[in-house]
């Protein structure tokens, strides 16, 4: 029986792809073919999406975007028969340019399985850094983390292994994993992408972290706009319980490990580690000031661990294949793969794992083709809402966390949205300031305050209101944020306004002019 792989991811269906999976099954059962429809994750090439793949001797062959006006089409020409011929046949899935130049690592399952399929997951390599990681002391597991040079991968950066060797060394009773899944980044969508496409991943990350620093409990702080990650998860998390990978006696072992989905407040910061655990708590999500560290304690005061998704995600291959293989890829001190996610006015808009050490150009020319509009791409913000805006002279620095640093930007989570020559950055400036004083919560004076002024000054500084006094009032606004406020969110908004005014100036002056 031949299959045919059809995504379902939330990008995917938002495109039609449910309603083009039910018309097919609808021709398999009325005509008896010998075809089997399965629902995989996205392969994340979403300019072609919804993409179909045929299984063939030769390995799965893509045709796409095959929307509800194609599938017509597409049926009547039994593509599911290697069909050279057709408009839409794009060949060999994995010969595909935009996927094969790729190095995925974190992504390796992610729209070959079927994500609830813990057989599926098996055939690909799951539950082999677990079996290991069972076979390990705790401390022989922290370091081999520590020596795969894995950061933190929502945004923060630091060394995965080290917050776990806190951890390990703290004394507690009880001693807590939480996964930070509230992707809430402009222009960002790994987590979604692996929670849809390759939930146990990240409950076996889960798992291996608990077992290396001596903690039963996890919980998964899921962003509430991520309806369908809520239903795959939840799937996933009973299925991991029936068939032995949670619960009391993980593969056969000693070892017992709960996860407990929850789902967030809807609130930007909750996505800032300490107000989250304050959310977990029941709370109205606030910063709190640090010390003491999550890791020394955290939620419910115990010592906590807290990573993102693709951090935990990660841990799983760094098992399975060693450190030495996984700290391979990079370079400098940024070790591995970063999944980087194209988005804004891009032609070929997808996520692209890639070795630290490529150039943002390299990013946004050879993957992204240039502009959707067709225009001269003439801006780039990496990193989030409170990256910096980046103009072309910086697109040739090396994506690595520390050149980023260098000019006084950051590679965050990975989100990288494009902009044509058509942008004003005035405007992109105070929709950073605007989009801090409705989303901070509000328990620190610089940023609840700073942000509101700032948007004023900036309106009046575009208006030709006593512009050079304005400007240096801006510029003390900023620099009271980045050194007073309690955490990243005023901390880091007046990074793109600062950017803009230096790189983009003349948008400010242009916009007072008649």
């Amino acid at each position: 029986m031949t299959k045919i792989f059809i995504p379902r991811d939330t990008t995917s269906c938002a495109l039609g792809a449910d309603r083009v999976a039910q018309v097919i099954q609808r021709t398999i059962e009325e005509n008896q073919l010998a075809l089997q429809v399965i629902r995989n994750g996205s392969r994340g090439l979403y300019w072609l999406e919804p993409m179909i793949e045929v299984e063939t001797e030769q390995g799965r062959i893509a045709y796409g975007p095959i929307t509800m006006d194609e599938v017509d089409d597409f049926i009547a020409a039994e593509c599911w028969i290697k069909n050279e011929s057709h408009p839409l046949y794009l060949g060999l899935t994995e010969e595909i340019a935009f996927l094969k130049n790729q190095q995925r690592i974190s992504f390796a399952r992610v729209g070959i399985i079927e994500p609830t399929s813990v057989d599926d997951y098996c055939q690909q390599g799951g539950f082999v850094g677990l079996k290991n990681a069972l076979a390990m002391k705790p401390a022989e597991i922290v370091s081999c983390v520590i020596r795969s040079g894995l950061r933190g991968r929502g945004g923060a950066a630091f060394p995965t292994g080290i917050k776990w060797q806190t951890v390990l060394d703290a004394v507690a009773e009880q001693k807590i994993i939480v996964c930070n899944a509230d992707e809430g980044d402009s222009g960002t969508y790994s987590d979604r992408m692996l929670m849809e496409s390759d939930p146990f991943s990240l409950i076996e990350g889960m798992v291996i972290a608990g077992i290396a620093v001596g903690a039963t409990v996890g919980y998964i702080y899921l962003r509430e706009e991520y309806p369908l990650a809520h239903e795959v998860l939840g799937k996933a998390i009973e299925t991991a319980n029936e068939r032995g990978y949670l619960g009391s006696n993980i593969a056969g072992s000693d070892t017992g490990f709960t996860i407990e989905l929850r789902l967030g407040a809807g609130a930007y910061i909750c996505g800032e580690e300490t107000a989250m655990l304050e959310s977990l708590e029941g709370k109205r999500g606030e910063v709190r000031p640090k010390p003491p560290l999550p890791a020394i304690k955290g939620l419910f005061g115990q010592p906590t661990v807290i990573n993102n998704v693709i951090s935990l995600a990660t841990v799983p291959v760094i098992l399975a294949n060693g450190a030495d293989a996984y700290e391979s890829y990079g370079a400098g001190r940024s070790r591995g793969t970063l999944p980087f996610q194209l988005a804004g006015n891009i032609k070929y808009a997808g996520l692209v794992e890639l070795a630290f050490g490529s150039t943002l150009r390299s990013l946004l020319v050879d993957f992204g083709g240039g502009t959707r509009s067709g225009r001269p791409m003439r801006a780039v913000q990496v990193g989030g809402p409170l990256g910096a805006y980046l103009p072309e002279s910086q697109w040739d620095v090396p994506l690595d966390y520390e050149a980023f640093i260098e000019i006084d930007a950051m590679l965050g989570h990975g989100g990288v949205v494009a902009f044509d020559d058509t942008v004003d950055m005035s405007e992109q400036a105070r929709f950073s300031m605007e989009f801090c004083s409705i989303e901070s919560c509000g328990k620190c004076t610089p940023c609840r305050i700073g942000s509101v002024r700032a948007v004023e000054v900036i309106d009046k500084i575009c208006s030709g209101d006593s512009p050079e006094q304005n400007l240096r009032l801006l510029t003390e606004l900023c620099d009271t944020m980045v050194d007073a406020s309690l955490c990243a969110m005023g901390g880091m908004t007046p990074f793109p306004v600062r950017s803009a005014l230096q790189h983009f100036f003349e948008d400010f002056a242009s916009s007072s002019e008649p």
